[in-house]
């Protein structure tokens, strides 16, 4: 199974707000010369007590929002005080930035203490909790863990079904006739998977290969043109992966028979369920992985056909035992 960790995302204060500074109304008050400090966290941080000088469990290396909260503290508080806070805050060589909401008039002692302190000041026009919402979505996106794996991504039945194999065993192929079928192609030969919040697994396809497939004996094929718009997607949470391989008798008792076992794959920690199908002539292996992904569906919904078969079985066996 060819896999490759890609590097962590590296994102600045000044990439963030060259990225989102028309979308969420940003713009810079302060700290212009200390644009490359990094952001390396998806969450954010009120600071809260940490203004009055309570520093414990200060989350430092979030970007700080100033909301309605923090900007009436700034307004009442005793100048040098609030100042003596700020520098104790500021010093911290991890913190990103600071962000003022609702276009609100940036206290004197914040501007002076970020300019001192050389700390970038933000100021969005949006209120307190939609800046937090798509800045963080924002965030999650761009520093989520990525892992590139060979293999085709396919939505079947609006199940993200990873299909991976020795090289020519049919993965495009079996994708091909998947879309025949009506199903929705992602991504061939590449797939890039990014880990979101709870251990969801979101695959895609790189920029450079979208809606294109590599299939031995045609070349390369434009599926949003033979296919139409409807058959691809950008991206799609994966919840199985299957393995092709070829059919060998020596390995042939190893073969999943009654689905009693759970057999998983680790992506970027994450535990997916695996189906694993030997390949030979006549199976069509189209009709296999759609039962496998409507199986799958089943099993997330609590529904165990194989435990349920064998339950039942069980159960005759022991009223018909003398």
């Amino acid at each position: 199974m060819e896999r490759e960790v890609a590097a962590g995302n590296h994102l600045t204060v000044g990439d963030l707000l060259k990225d989102l500074k028309e979308r969420l109304r940003l713009e810079l008050v302060a700290g212009r010369n200390a644009l490359d400090r990094p952001v390396t966290h998806s969450e954010v941080n009120r600071p809260g007590l940490s203004l009055t000088g309570y520093l414990e469990h200060f989350r430092a290396e979030r970007i700080q929002i100033i909301g309605r909260g923090e900007q009436a503290y700034c307004a009442k508080a005793d100048p040098k005080a609030l100042f003596s806070s700020l520098s104790r805050m500021l010093s911290y060589s991890n913190l990103p930035c600071l962000v003022l909401t609702r276009n609100e008039n940036v206290p004197v002692v914040l501007s002076k203490a970020c300019r001192k302190y050389n700390v970038p000041l933000l100021r969005t026009r949006l209120d307190t909790a939609t800046f937090v919402g798509e800045l963080t979505a924002f965030l999650e996106d761009r520093l989520a863990s990525i892992e590139r794996v060979h293999g085709v991504l396919v939505d079947v039945y609006g199940l993200g079904v990873l299909i991976q194999g020795d090289s020519g065993i049919g993965k495009s192929e079996c994708a091909l006739e998947l879309l025949k079928r009506g199903h929705i192609l992602v991504a061939d030969d590449v797939v890039e998977i990014k880990k979101r919040r709870g251990g969801v697994l979101v695959g895609s396809c790189p920029e450079s290969l979208r809606h294109y497939m590599e299939v031995r004996g045609l070349g390369i094929l434009d599926v949003k043109l033979i296919f139409g718009i409807g058959a691809i997607l950008d991206r799609t949470r994966i919840e199985l992966s299957v393995y092709l391989e070829m059919w060998r008798e020596s390995t042939m008792t190893t073969y999943e028979r009654a689905g009693l076992e759970n057999r998983t794959t680790k992506v970027l920690g994450v535990d997916i369920p695996l189906v694993r199908i030997p390949v030979s002539p006549g199976r069509n292996l189209a009709i296999l992985i759609e039962v496998a992904a409507l199986n799958q569906r089943l099993r997330s919904q609590g529904v165990f056909s194989a435990l349920t078969f064998n339950q039942k079985l069980i159960e005759r066996m022991k009223k018909t035992k003398p």
